[in-house]
């Protein structure tokens, strides 16, 4: 079974054109798979992490290796759990500018006050390439000396009973699935743009997801990276209550080493532990920086494999449809890699940081006053506050961006002040709405409830 399951699979990804270098990370980790791995972590083979160095704490520093810096995005993702059919990066999200707009705005003001080089490059999907890169036409001072994009991977499916990879002929675009973040690592030698950038003399790389605003270059982070030869650096921070789902810092009991735990590779006996925040207080930003050099020599070493911690996210082969066929997707997370790097190193970064959308609660958060736009185009907290408000819209009305614009079209109310927002049934918002504290709306029995224009929601 497990022998034929990975013979059709490999076959499969050649005839569709997949690198050597995906084919055989996939291969890797179907292996591990038939072997009875099952990538889960428990909570007793872990201690957690009490004390990282600090980001505000780092003395100025990075311009002398600036020149040899790359801002690397993943853009892979169209966004389909918020209803969107194109790249989820082309969403509108603060003042009119979607995630491109605003990620290419902040690289060319930090060029303008550095004078370096600089590059963006995006990891694209096939389904996000031709848009995004069409968008971007609109900064065509963003051209540098390397490619402004190379292409992520995929993998097929596996039917969770046979291992064989799935044909679905209703949609056989679903028989594919991403290898997650994970896949950075193969992508980028694939593509020939690990050696691009070695070539042109770029030795660090700023990676970070397109849909996390917060995540801008900082040359003292840079400058601290080079000084301390961190081959591989990770930026977490402080967890609340929203980030009890995020992957964490951690360290096998009795290592120093560290590594990184995401709830899909928790037993769901340790669900409650892995979601315990004052145990386990560092979360993973999934912003990081790469010594390429020491990722070229490292990918060189293992034949191309970075043997990263398996996932095996289970799921219906349409995931729309429950009904459908049983698969399992066997990913990496690019965090991950903090395992495989001798010396590598966790930062505490301040919450600016970390500013994504990953549902229309975290939009609405962003389209509000709680979020700003500085000069530089950095989209951070206001000054007020001290995290983000949390946000619970109902799912029936409110998790589809195009149902979610219908129900703030006046814009979104003012939250600077807010707590906790929980908005329950079918609730239209009026213009210059204010939220104060922690505030429960809940529609009327008789359908659509409106808040008036200029309200104020007083917890």
């Amino acid at each position: 079974m497990s022998s034929s399951g990975l013979d059709a699979s490999t076959e499969k990804m050649r005839a569709d054109g997949v690198a050597e270098a995906a084919i055989a990370t996939f291969g890797e980790l179907y292996g591990r798979l038939v072997a009875g791995e099952s990538g889960l972590m428990a909570e007793a083979d872990l201690e957690p992490v009490t004390e990282l160095p600090d980001a505000d704490e780092l003395p100025d520093g990075g311009a002398d290796v600036l020149d040899q810096a790359v801002v690397l995005k993943l853009n892979g993702g169209l966004g389909t759990s918020m209803g969107l059919d194109g790249p989820k990066s082309l969403l509108e999200v603060k003042e009119g500018l979607t995630f491109l707009d605003i990620t290419a705005r902040q690289l060319l003001a930090l060029r303008e006050r550095t004078g370096a080089r600089l590059p963006l490059v995006l990891m694209n999907s096939f389904s996000t390439r031709e848009p995004s890169l069409e968008r971007l036409a609109r900064y065509p001072q963003l051209q540098a000396d390397v490619p402004l994009d190379f292409l992520q991977n995929k993998e097929p499916k596996l039917l969770a009973d046979t291992l064989e990879p799935v044909s679905w002929e209703p949609e056989p675009g679903l028989e594919w699935a991403p290898p997650g973040h994970g896949d950075l690592y193969p992508a980028l030698v694939s593509s020939g743009m690990l050696a691009t950038l070695l070539d042109h003399g770029y030795r660090y790389a700023f990676v970070a997801n397109v849909d996390n605003l917060g995540a801008v270059l900082d040359p003292r982070i840079l400058g601290w990276m080079a000084r301390e030869e961190i081959p591989f650096l990770m930026e977490v921070a402080d967890r609340t209550g929203a980030d009890r789902k995020g992957g964490h810092l951690a360290r096998r009991a009795g290592e120093d080493g560290l590594v990184l735990r995401e709830i899909a590779q928790t037993p769901d006996e340790d669900l409650d532990a892995f979601q315990d925040i004052e145990r386990h207080r560092f979360f993973n930003t999934n912003n990081l920086w790469l010594d390429l050099r020491e990722l070229d020599a490292a990918l060189r070493e293992r034949d191309g494999v970075l043997a990263l911690p398996m996932i095996v996210n289970r799921k219906t082969v349409d995931p729309r449809d429950s009904s459908s066929p049983a698969v399992i997707q066997l990913e990496t997370a690019m965090g991950a890699a903090i395992a495989v790097f001798e010396g590598a190193r966790a930062l505490r970064v301040p919450r600016r940081r970390f500013a994504p959308v990953k549902t229309t609660n975290d939009l609405l958060a962003l389209r509000s006053d709680a979020y700003v736009v500085n000069e530089a185009f950095e989209v951070t907290l206001h000054p007020a506050r001290s995290g983000p408000p949390l946000i619970d819209l109902d799912g029936d009305y409110f998790k589809r961006v195009g149902d979610f614009d219908a129900r703030f079209a006046a814009g979104a109310p003012s939250l600077v002040a807010c707590d906790r927002l929980d908005v329950v049934g079918d609730v239209v918002f009026g213009a210059d709405v204010t939220v104060r504290g922690s505030v429960r709306v809940q529609a009327g029995d008789d359908g659509q409830t409106h808040i008036e224009d200029g309200t104020l929601l007083d917890g």
